[in-house]
């Protein structure tokens, strides 16, 4: 694609360079006080009174921030902010709201970067390496990116044909109305997507961030402003799920919904949407991500250490709380005899602590609703005969919310930790015999309802396009002797089918694609001055 945007080039906060410096001295400052985090309504600050506090998943008694949450009159009043601003948005033009979305990247990439990391590692737990390449690489190319797709529907759907004495043409319109963005708590780059995605083609948001993530999030919409995003186009309103929702689909101009998070949440509002639809102006789009229980297969013939390496990453980056993670393995049994002990001395090496210590490969889970889940599967898989936790299964919750890397072997392929999204650091390995490799993906594809990513390793090119072909529809990001995380924008745009979500494509034109509604407009240059037609004459 000419004049594409090129990726952000990712820092390697190696000791002794200026960005490890630099993010040092900006999670020291943040460290040192308490942000009063306000509810922005139409551009203005929002101070309700009704508060709750933030606080570092590694250290939390550590208050990071206070936080106002909306009550129902916020929410209405910025759902009328949305539908409000969204006229002088769309005269704004294109060029106009694009101008805006590239200062916010321009802003991300430099004064505002570590501002941003520096919260995502102190609020989502996260370390600089996984803050880097998700709070500004890829919502730096979210926001270039989305710019240059927009920029191309005016062209890609202008009508093929125009006769004689007729000049056909195509207006590219937002959907009437504003789109509810319900962000996650695990990527700052997604909490600043959904929101913004919508905006760039003319729509405007109103934004629920989550519970855990406030304070970054909270970052982000500061950052926009400054860019000049115009009051009322994204409204910011921390505050209960079922409250916000509840308003929106009570207010006729509803017009979308851009959602991350668990699929019985997605389900109940698809419900709830349905339920709405005689009360709203138009019917709503859809869209979500939900998650996954993604594997990854090895064939007898595979670069076992590319594996080793893979399944590491995979599982346990980010404390395993990316809907990507390699949660489940079906692995040969000379491939696993082969690696099995280097696994779990490797994983043994795994340092987890703080953020602020580089020498960290994992920090804290979220919360304790997921300390308590995750912990909760591997206190079952060890009372199982089926199941054995061969490294890890450790944990702490007295100072932050600390879950071990853990890997269990189970013989049973469908047993609860092999099958159910578990959103930690929890690797399931199912051992199988070399022979029924055919047998082993029919058996991936069936037993999980997600179908979001996925990795093959084989080093014959037959191999690999047998599990292509099967996996068709097991994953909407397949990767092929890599782990099944780190999808780029731009590269690999993101999305799954099945129970993952609408697979929509995030990080590709396919998602603008949804928050717009052309109109084809004819317009006649040769106008008829007679009402018959040749078929009446006589004869």
């Amino acid at each position: 694609m000419a004049g594409h945007p090129n990726n952000e080039l990712i820092l390697g906060y190696a000791p002794g360079s200026p960005e490890r410096e630099e993010i040092q001295a900006e999670i020291d400052r943040q460290m040192g006080e308490v942000v009063e985090i306000p509810c922005i309504i139409n551009g203005e600050e929002v101070y309700t009174g009704t508060t709750t506090t933030q606080v570092v998943p590694h250290d939390h008694g550590h208050v990071l921030a206070n936080v106002h949450l909306a009550g129902r009159g916020e929410i209405e009043a910025a759902c009328a902010a949305a539908v409000a601003a969204q006229a002088d948005w769309i005269d704004l033009g294109l060029e106009g709201r694009c101008a805006i979305f590239e200062r916010c990247a321009d802003l991300l990439a430099g004064v505002w970067r570590m501002r941003v990391n520096a919260a995502t590692m102190l609020n989502q737990s996260k370390t600089a390496f996984q803050a880097e390449i998700d709070s500004a690489c890829e919502l730096i190319d979210f926001w270039r990116f989305n710019c240059l797709y927009a920029r191309g529907f005016h062209d890609d759907f202008q009508p093929l044909v125009s006769p004689p004495g007729v000049q056909n043409s195509t207006e590219i319109r937002p959907l009437e109305g504003f789109v509810l963005a319900i962000t996650p708590f695990n990527f700052t780059s997604i909490a600043g997507n959904l929101p913004s995605a919508p905006a760039v083609v003319g729509c405007t948001s109103v934004w629920k961030p989550s519970r855990n993530s406030y304070h970054s999030n909270y970052m982000l919409m500061r950052l926009m402003m400054e860019a000049g995003l115009p009051a009322g186009v994204i409204n910011f309103l921390p505050g209960s799920g079922a409250e916000i929702t509840e308003a929106a689909l009570a207010n006729p101009d509803f017009a979308g919904l851009h959602f991350t998070g668990s699929t019985a949440t997605f389900q109940g509002l698809w419900q709830e949407i349905g339920l709405a639809l005689p009360n709203l102006r138009s019917y709503p789009r859809i869209v979500g991500e939900t998650g996954g229980k993604d594997f990854v297969i090895a064939h007898p013939e595979c670069d076992r250490q590319g594996l080793l390496v893979a399944l590491l990453r995979g599982a346990f980056e980010y404390q395993g709380q990316k809907c990507s993670a390699a949660s489940r393995a079906y692995i040969p049994r000379t491939v696993w005899d082969a690696i099995s002990y280097d696994l779990c001395a490797e994983t043994r090496k795994i340092r987890m602590g703080d953020a602020r210590d580089f020498t960290n490969f994992m920090t804290a889970v979220i919360d304790q609703r997921a300390f308590d889940k995750i912990t909760g599967y591997i206190e079952r898989a060890q009372g199982r005969d089926c199941c054995e936790v061969v490294v890890g299964g450790g944990s702490d919750h007295s100072t932050g919310w600390f879950v071990e890397p853990t890997i269990i072997v189970t013989t049973n392929p469908t047993s609860e930790s092999m099958v159910e999204e578990i959103f930690g650091p929890v690797l399931t390995v199912y051992v199988y015999e070399d022979d029924d490799f055919e047998e082993i993906l029919v058996m991936c594809d069936e037993a999980s309802p997600y179908a979001l990513t996925g990795s093959i390793f084989a080093t014959d090119e037959a191999h690999v396009q047998r599990a292509f072909n099967a996996l068709r529809f097991t994953a909407g990001n397949f990767y092929i002797n890599d782990k099944p995380t780190g999808a780029v924008v731009g590269q690999q745009p993101f999305g799954g089918a099945r129970a993952s979500g609408t697979n929509d494509k995030a990080g590709g034109p396919l998602n603008l694609l949804r928050w717009i509604s052309p109109r084809s407009v004819k317009r006649t240059l040769d106008i008829p001055q007679d009402w018959s037609y040749p078929f009446m004459g006589d004869g």
